[in-house]
């Protein structure tokens, strides 16, 4: 999901040396460096979580209780994504087939498509906030500017009028999205590895369907299922909100050079280790669209040094707390909709 509001760019100053300059300071710093040690930590307390989070789901068993257990495994469900994510941009391996099993595994433990989402995702990286080009920037539900406003038909001609007050009660959906989404592509044949990713998401659901309802009365199993993927979703999309929407949107040929292009329509938030565990480092977006194999702990040290190139290069660096970041992105998802509001729309 991406942004919604569309500006001039300027021109870059130079074709492409400014990102080689930074690239350079980024390796003199060492930050493209791999942190086994910190990945190890991370992907143990992430397993340890969720195997923990299921076996409270059987201690407590035949009891409502047993939907804050699935509010907790919600946020240890989005852990989980962050670590898929890490994976596929090679953050915690070096080597292709380590990422895509570690990868793999992460996706299959949250019924996640792992081939399907690293094209979109690799695609999103690409072209950040292109209209065309971003597949975050798809019309599906919502509208992300005033021409696709226009265009609109169905359901994100109903939805885009209201789109900012209806955001986060529908990134309740997202969860479920998430997995039909995964289902609806092992169709395209063109997708690598379908096969396996198929028999992966029947596994996932088939035992996670499976051990609730072995372990919970059907009613329950039910509540939990809708409990759990509703603030899964919420989570997931809390997650990506801040990072792209409100920032300028690019149309047709606009393209900047490589580091205008990913600092321009990225936005950083700011905050402690909280923030940083919260988000799994995306709140240092610009530097991760800059530089997507580095691992997530360097970020926060590679931000001064982005931050103090693009100063020199007099390019916008974006960075606001994280409630002004959700505040400029319903902001602009209003205004993104303002064609709706004026022309009828049928029930």
């Amino acid at each position: 999901m991406s942004s919604n509001t569309t500006a001039c760019l300027p021109p870059p100053r130079t074709s492409g040396s400014d990102f080689a300059r930074l690239s350079r300071k980024i390796a003199d710093a060492g930050l493209m460096e791999r942190r086994p040690g910190y990945y190890a930590l991370r992907i143990t307390a992430v397993a340890a979580l969720y195997v923990m989070g299921w076996a409270a789901v059987a201690l407590v068993g035949d009891s409502w209780w047993t939907l804050a257990v699935a509010a907790f495994l919600a946020v240890v469900f989005g852990q989980v994504a962050l670590l898929a994510h890490d994976a596929a941009h090679r953050q915690v391996f070096r080597r292709r087939r380590a990422s895509e099993v570690s990868g793999r595994i992460a996706g299959t433990g949250i019924g996640m498509g792992y081939g399907w989402w690293q094209d979109k995702h690799t695609r999103h990286h690409a072209n950040p906030n292109h209209e065309e080009l971003d597949p975050d920037l798809d019309p599906d539900l919502l509208v992300w500017s005033q021409d696709q406003a226009r265009a609109a038909k169905g359901l994100p001609r109903l939805i885009g009028r209201w789109q900012a007050f209806l955001f986060f009660p529908l990134l309740t959906l997202e969860g479920f999205s998430l997995h039909v989404s995964s289902v609806r592509a092992l169709a395209n044949r063109s997708l690598r590895h379908r096969t396996l990713d198929g028999a992966l998401l029947f596994v996932h659901f088939a035992v996670y369907v499976t051990v609730l309802l072995w372990l919970l009365p059907p009613t329950m199993a039910i509540a939990f299922i809708a409990v759990h993927q509703a603030l899964f979703g919420v989570y997931l999309g809390s997650l990506f909100a801040p990072n792209h929407k409100g920032m300028p949107i690019l149309t047709g040929q606009d393209r900047p050079d490589f580091l205008r292009r990913q600092v321009l329509t990225s936005r950083n938030v700011r905050g402690g280790l909280f923030t940083d565990i919260a988000l799994g480092g995306l709140n240092h977006q610009i530097e991760h669209h800059l530089f997507p194999s580095m691992p997530s702990p360097n970020l926060r040290q590679a931000r001064a040094i982005v931050r103090r190139h693009c100063r020199e290069l007099d390019v916008d660096y974006v960075e606001t707390g994280l409630l002004t970041s959700y505040r400029l992105a319903l902001a602009s998802l209003h205004r993104a909709g303002a064609p709706l509001r004026h022309a009828r729309v049928p029930a």
